[in-house]
C-alpha cells in the first residue's frame, strides 16, 4: 500500500535531534542565532508552537473581550479555542476555492467598530494574494495576522503588509523541526512584551522531545509500501482504526488545558533541531515538489482540483473535492493507496449566534468534500498514472449515477474490493 506521506525529515535529522536531546546545551544562545539569521531585524521571536506564539500575541495585545477577529473560514479548531479563551469572538470570512482566498466582499461586511484584527490562513500549501486584504485593514486600523504555516517554502518570508506572520515546523510541516515556531512582528513593542511573557514559561522536557523523535521515527520506518501495509493489516487484526491512529500519532497538542500545554518555551534540542533544518532548508526540493503534484494534477479533471488559481502554490499536501469522498477513499485504499480524508485537522468555522448571515457556507460544502491524496514524490509515475485513473474513475461513475451506492456500482470490478 501507499502511504498517505512520509515525514519531511531525514535519518540523520532524527539521530541528531536524538543525541542533542542527551547533551547540555544552552537554549537562549540558540534561539538568538536562529532570530537573527531568520530576519536580522530583531523582529522575531522562536516559541513552541504556532499556537503558542498566537497565545503570546493574543496575551500581550490584550485587546478588549468581546472584540471580534475575522478569521479566514478554513483553521485548525486550537486558533479558535484560543481566540475564545482570550475573550475574542471569531467570526469567519468564507474562502474561494479557485483561489483559497478570503472572499474580500465578505471581508469589508464583516467588519464592526468591534473588530480589532484579521486572521488569515494559506492553505495547502497555497499562498493568497494578501495586498488587497491589508488595504482593506488599513482603511480600518485592523491588525493583520497572516498564518504561514502550511506555506513554508524556505524564500517566502511573508507579505510586507501583515503585522504578525506566524511559521510553524510541527510534525507534518515542510522542514519539519518536529515542534518548534517563528513569529515575526512589526510592532517591537508588542514583540517585547510577548518576550518577556515567554521568559516566565517552564521550558519543555528534553524527554517529550525525545520521544517525539522517537516517534517521528516510527512512523518514517513505516512510511514505505511494504512495511506500512503490515501496519494497516496489524491494525485491522486488532480491530484499530489506522486513518485515525495515523491522525492522533502527529497531534502536536493533543488532550484537555490546551493553554497550559503550549506555555512553554521550546526545549534546547528543538531548538537546535530547528537551526538545522533551517540551516539546510532546501527551496529548490520545494519547487520539485510542486512541479511533481502539477504533473500528478494534470491527469485529473479540473473540477475536482483546489487552488487552481491560487496566486502561488507549492503543494504541501494534495487534497481534490471528490463528489463520493467516502466511496473515493474505499476504493483508493482497497486498491493499495492510502487516501484519507483526516489528514489534518481543519474545520469550516461556525458563524457567530448574533452574526449567522456571515456563515461560511461555500467553504463548508467544498471542504466536506475534501480527499486528501498519497502523492510525494517517492511514489512511481506509474503509480500516479493508477491513482488518477481511479479517481476520474470513482468521480465519472458518481457523475453519472447520482449516488454513491450506485456510483459502486459502476465501478465493476471496483466494487468486490470494497465489500
Amino acid at each position: 500500500m501507499i502511504p498517505r506521506g512520509t515525514p519531511d525529515i531525514g535519518w540523520a535529522d532524527l539521530v541528531f535531534g536524538l543525541l542533542r536531546s542527551v547533551c547540555p546545551d544552552d537554549p537562549a544562545a540558540t534561539q538568538a542565532r536562529i532570530e537573527g539569521r531568520w530576519s536580522g531585524s530583531q523582529d522575531t521571536l522562536a516559541c513552541l508552537s504556532v499556537r503558542s506564539g498566537l497565545d503570546l500575541l493574543l496575551q500581550a495585545a490584550a485587546w478588549p473581550r468581546g472584540s471580534e477577529v475575522l478569521v479566514s473560514a478554513v483553521t485548525i479548531p486550537d486558533m479558535i479555542t484560543l481566540l475564545e479563551q482570550h475573550g475574542l469572538v471569531p467570526v469567519p470570512i468564507d474562502l474561494d476555492p479557485e483561489t483559497l482566498a478570503v472572499d474580500l466582499d465578505q471581508l469589508r461586511r464583516a467588519i464592526t467598530p468591534r473588530t480589532r484584527a484579521i486572521l488569515v490562513a494559506h492553505l495547502f500549501g497555497s499562498r493568497m494574494l494578501l495586498a488587497p486584504l491589508v488595504a482593506i485593514a488599513r482603511e480600518h486600523g485592523l491588525f493583520v495576522i497572516e498564518d504561514c504555516a502550511q506555506v513554508y517554502d524556505a524564500v517566502y518570508r511573508g507579505d510586507p503588509g501583515s503585522d504578525a506572520r506566524l511559521w510553524s515546523f510541527g510534525p507534518i510541516k515542510t522542514e519539519t523541526a518536529l515542534g518548534g515556531a517563528i513569529v515575526q512582528l512589526k510592532d517591537a513593542a508588542l514583540l517585547a512584551r510577548m518576550r518577556r511573557i515567554q521568559s516566565g514559561y517552564p521550558r519543555q522536557r528534553r524527554m517529550s522531545f525525545a520521544r517525539r523523535v522517537l516517534l517521528m521515527a516510527a512512523l518514517k520506518f513505516l512510511a514505505r509500501p511494504d512495511r506500512f501495509v503490515l501496519f494497516v493489516a496489524l491494525c485491522r487484526l486488532l480491530k484499530r482504526d489506522h486513518d485515525r491512529l495515523l491522525y492522533t500519532a502527529v497531534r502536536g497538542f493533543a488532550g484537555r488545558d490546551l493553554l497550559a500545554r503550549l506555555r512553554h518555551q521550546p526545549s534546547a534540542p528543538l531548538l537546535r533541531l530547528l537551526e538545522r533544518r533551517l540551516l539546510h532548508a532546501d527551496a529548490d526540493r520545494v519547487a520539485r515538489r510542486a512541479a511533481f503534484a502539477r504533473r500528478m494534477l494534470d491527469q485529473l479533471p479540473e473540477h475536482v482540483q483546489l487552488g487552481t488559481r491560487a496566486y502561488r502554490h507549492t503543494h504541501w499536501v494534495i487534497p481534490i473535492l471528490s463528489a463520493a469522498p467516502d466511496t473515493l477513499v474505499r476504493v483508493l485504499q482497497a486498491q493499495g493507496f492510502d487516501a484519507t480524508r483526516i489528514a489534518s485537522s481543519l474545520i469550516c468555522v461556525p458563524p457567530t449566534s448574533t452574526r449567522p448571515q456571515l456563515d461560511p457556507a461555500r467553504t463548508r460544502r467544498w471542504l466536506e468534500r475534501i480527499v486528501y491524496l498519497p502523492t510525494y514524490q517517492l511514489v512511481p509515475e506509474h503509480k500516479l498514472e493508477q491513482l488518477a485513473q481511479i479517481v476520474r474513475e470513482v468521480e465519472a461513475a458518481r457523475s453519472d449515477a447520482g449516488s454513491a451506492a450506485e456510483a459502486v456500482q459502476l465501478l465493476g470490478d471496483r466494487s468486490e474490493l470494497i465489500a
